[in-house]
C-alpha cells in the first residue's frame, strides 16, 4: 500500500534492525524497546489489522512468533515472552498494518511493559538483532 512504513520496511526499502526474513514476513526490533529484545513481526503484504489477515498468514505469523519466542529465551536467558496484537485505533492499533510485538519477558519484571518512547541508537539495534539471530 502507497505511503504504509510498515510496508517500506517489511519489503526493504526502509533500513531496519532485521532479525528474521522469508517470503511473507519480516521481523524486526522496534525502535522503542519496551524491553530487550522486543520484535515485531511484519508480513510483506498489507494487511491493516487481524480482520483483513488471511488464516494462512496469521497461523504462519503464530509458528514464527513461537519461533521467535524461543530464539530470545536462548539469547538472552528469559523466563517467558508476550504476544501482543491490536486492532484498530480503540485497541491502541498506532500503525494501520499488521504487526504482533514479540515481548521476552523475565522474572520480576513489570507484567505490563510501559511502552517508553525512548529511541535505541542503530549500534545498540544491530548488537540485540544479531544476538537473536544467532540464536535462530
Amino acid at each position: 500500500m502507497d505511503g504504509c512504513l510498515f510496508c517500506k520496511i517489511a519489503n526493504g526499502e526502509i533500513p531496519s534492525a532485521t532479525v528474521y526474513e522469508d517470503e511473507t514476513f519480516r521481523v524486526i526490533l522496534d525502535m522503542n524497546q519496551a524491553i530487550k529484545g522486543h520484535m515485531l513481526i511484519l508480513p510483506k503484504a498489507h494487511y491493516a489489522n487481524l480482520y483483513e489477515l488471511p488464516d494462512e498468514t496469521a497461523a504462519k505469523a503464530m509458528v514464527l512468533a513461537k519461533k521467535l519466542a524461543r530464539a530470545s529465551q536462548q539469547a538472552f536467558h528469559t523466563d517467558g515472552c508476550n504476544l501482543l496484537q491490536n486492532n484498530g485505533e480503540a485497541a491502541g492499533q498506532s500503525m494501520m498494518h499488521f504487526h504482533l510485538h514479540v515481548l521476552p519477558r523475565l522474572k520480576g519484571d513489570d507484567p505490563f511493559p510501559q511502552w517508553l518512547e525512548k529511541s535505541v541508537g542503530g549500534e545498540e539495534l544491530a548488537k540485540t538483532a544479531e544476538e537473536i539471530k544467532a540464536a535462530l
